[in-house]
């Protein structure tokens, strides 16, 4: 339930709520209202009975009154009253109180056996006593009926004393146990609704984390190498430009290479992400109910998750195994003395696979770069039957490399690594060697790959 529906609910049912056993103030008058006028009665009745029984009229009065005043607990022990109403009956008093005590009955949650056993012992005492008391004035009268004219007479009588009310109330009491059964589940279908919300905000919340994640892998891996490659260039152009112009021109040409291609996909990224936004925005407009805008948020995100492991590869033109040569080379390019070794038969595999594959190899070659410049590097890629393995190990820097270029690190390299091949069901091993150097390996499930 909603917080503004529950309280609500609080509200009125403070504003309506009644003392001891009455759930409302209202039903509360009408009892009162009703054991009056029935004490009234049984007290008016009790006069003719103190009369006959030879009991003092006072003492009469005073059990017709209290038999009458007994319809006040009608609500709370509706047994007890008809059996009051049923003890009452040979002395002809509470017509109101028999009617009244059967339809409580009735109505109530009482089992349906002492329903029908407390009718039939009040329809079996009505009709006794209308029998006898028809008997007794038609003998005065002079008339002598038949007695099945009696009996009919006197049955016509009872049940219309007693069939009725009894309808009514079982009617009235099925009636209200199905409102009540169709509220629990108005209850119970708004928590459910609640709680499902509660959850898509959760699931959004969850694809939005995941999504800034998998953006900022993404943007690692597209700006750090290319912009650690271009820091190198410019330190090598800058110790070169005096001494050795040609060398100078050809950095500088490689530093304008990796600026642009590093601009080029940064765009091809920021596209993307900008149209996955509008789409966002566009599917939970302002007209939109709340279900349909979490729908929008939790898909919208989730289609920028998928897109952001796709935004520079899966695909034609992206990163994959078969551009290994050229990110060696561009290493190369930039002065590290790099060995490619490639092992078993060439095939192709799945885009996530062939990209993480990339990936791993040139966070890698980065790292060589930021933390042993002048170190000797090696890249081994193996095609096995049911995998892809890869590894990256280079010695120890050199010692005269410390007035090379000092890149910044931020640490999320071989985190965000590790991620992609586990995401992919793949084991990830990182860790300095004896010699001194450091060596990263990834084994990634093939996944179907296909011959070349």
């Amino acid at each position: 339930m909603t917080t503004t529906g529950a309280m609500a609910d609080v509200t009125a049912r403070s504003a309506v709520a009644g003392p001891w056993w009455w759930a409302r103030r209202r039903a509360m008058v009408l009892d009162v209202v009703l054991a009056a006028v029935s004490a009234v009665e049984c007290g008016l009745e009790g006069l003719p009975f103190a009369s006959e029984t030879g009991i003092p009229a006072g003492l009469g009065v005073l059990l017709g009154v209290l038999v009458g005043a007994s319809l006040l607990v009608r609500r709370r022990w509706p047994v007890a009253v008809v059996l009051v109403s049923i003890g009452s009956t040979p002395a002809e008093m509470g017509a109101l109180l028999g009617v009244v005590s059967l339809y409580t009955l009735a109505a109530s949650d009482v089992p349906r056996r002492v329903i029908a056993l407390l009718s039939g012992l009040s329809l079996v005492g009505t009709l006794v006593v209308a029998l006898a008391r028809l008997q007794q004035d038609v003998a005065a009268d002079g008339y002598r009926p038949g007695v099945w004219a009696l009996v009919m007479f006197a049955g016509v009588v009872t049940l219309g004393l007693t069939a009725p009310p009894v309808l009514l109330g079982l009617y009235v009491g099925a009636r209200r146990r199905l409102v009540e059964s169709l509220r629990e589940r108005a209850d119970g279908l708004e928590r459910e609704l609640s709680l499902l919300a509660e959850r898509a905000e959760e699931r959004a919340e969850w694809a939005r984390n995941e999504e800034r994640t998998r953006i900022a892998r993404e943007m690692h891996d597209v700006v750090a190498h290319r912009v650690s490659l271009m820091v190198v260039h410019a330190a090598a152009l800058q110790a070169t430009a005096l001494k050795d112009p040609e060398k100078a021109s050809r950095n500088a040409a490689l530093v304008g290479d990796m600026g642009r291609q590093a601009l080029t996909e940064l765009r091809e990224m920021l596209g993307v992400l900008r149209s996955s936004e509008a789409g966002a925005g566009a599917g939970s407009g302002s007209g939109a109910g709340e279900p349909e805008r979490l729908a929008a948020v939790a898909a919208a995100a989730s289609a920028r998750v998928r897109v952001a492991a796709d935004v520079v590869g899966a695909g034609d033109g992206g990163p994959c195994l078969e551009g290994l040569a050229d990110l060696v080379g561009q290493s190369r390019a930039a002065g590290m003395a790099v060995e490619l070794s490639v092992l078993g038969e060439v095939r192709a595999y799945g885009p996530g696979v062939e990209q993480t594959a990339y990936r791993v190899v040139q966070e890698a070659l980065t790292n060589v770069h930021k933390h042993a410049p002048g170190a000797r590097a090696v890249v081994r890629l193996a095609h096995r039957d049911a995998e892809v393995a890869l590894q990256v190990e280079n010695g120890p820097a050199e010692a005269g490399a410390e007035g090379g270029p000092r890149l910044p690190s931020g640490g999320n390299g071989l985190v965000g690594m590790r991620e992609r091949v586990v995401a992919l069901g793949g084991v990830f091993v990182s860790g300095p060697t004896e010699a001194g150097g450091f060596r990263v390996s990834a084994v990634i499930p093939a996944k179907g790959a296909s011959v070349v």
